[in-house]
């Protein structure tokens, strides 16, 4: 079944409330949570993944830093604030020693990958090419920015997945009804959202947590 992944995050960047808000929603059905690599200190987020990890939730840490030398200290700061999932990035071969001797689950992006909020860029052959070779690294999953490609998205969404067998995560500018329902409908692994929910593009008048159980009933 497809899983929905709760980013604390906006615009690419992990909001400075991330705790507070994670208190709001805290009594959600939401398995999956997460938050990225820019926004806040590393003590804060030792307090944030603390109280997930008290819920037993399954805690994800996305790296959208553009530097290398960032890039693997965020990969660092995953082994060291013990989270599930390390997804994004671009800097594979240097972080795979990095995570080798933990149980932490590495899908980082694929294809050419451009600013901030990142793009995603380059020919769909090229991306299902980058695809392969991550699969081939032996990594568990890819996190494809689907709806940050600038050509034909469901198309590279069906070629990747019909490339590899390993689990996709779909990321970034999932924001609305239909774009959840396209989720479930090519059966992708998990998906997240972040400032789609801050936005309350699912119920408008509604609460955090009430946009939050309103995507997971559609995926039901």
């Amino acid at each position: 079944m497809t899983k929905f992944i709760f980013m604390l995050t906006y615009n690419d960047v992990t909001v400075k409330n991330a705790l507070k808000v994670y208190e709001e929603i805290r009594k959600t059905k939401v398995k999956f949570v997460g938050f990225k690599d820019i926004g806040l200190p590393l003590n804060q987020l030792k307090k944030l993944v603390k109280t997930m990890k008290e819920d037993k939730r399954t805690i994800f840490l996305e790296v959208v830093s553009e530097s290398k030398e960032a890039a693997i200290q965020s990969a660092k700061n995953a082994v060291e604030l013990g989270v599930d999932y390390l997804i994004g990035g671009t800097y594979i071969e240097e972080t795979l020693p990095l995570i080798h001797e933990t149980e932490i689950r590495f899908f980082p992006y694929i294809g050419k990958i451009v600013d901030h909020p990142c793009l995603l860029r380059g020919t769909i052959e090229e991306i299902v090419k980058d695809a392969k070779r991550v699969e081939k690294l032996g990594l568990s999953g890819i996190n494809l920015l689907a709806y940050r490609y600038d050509g034909d998205v469901e198309k590279l969404m069906v070629s990747v997945q019909k490339a590899v067998k390993i689990p996709l995560i779909v990321a970034g500018s999932i924001n609305s009804y239909e774009r959840v329902r396209k989720m479930k409908e090519l059966d992708i692994w998990a998906f997240t959202i972040g400032g789609a929910i801050f936005d309350k593009k699912f119920v408008p008048q509604g609460s955090y947590s009430e946009n939050i159980e309103a995507v997971l009933k559609e995926i039901k």
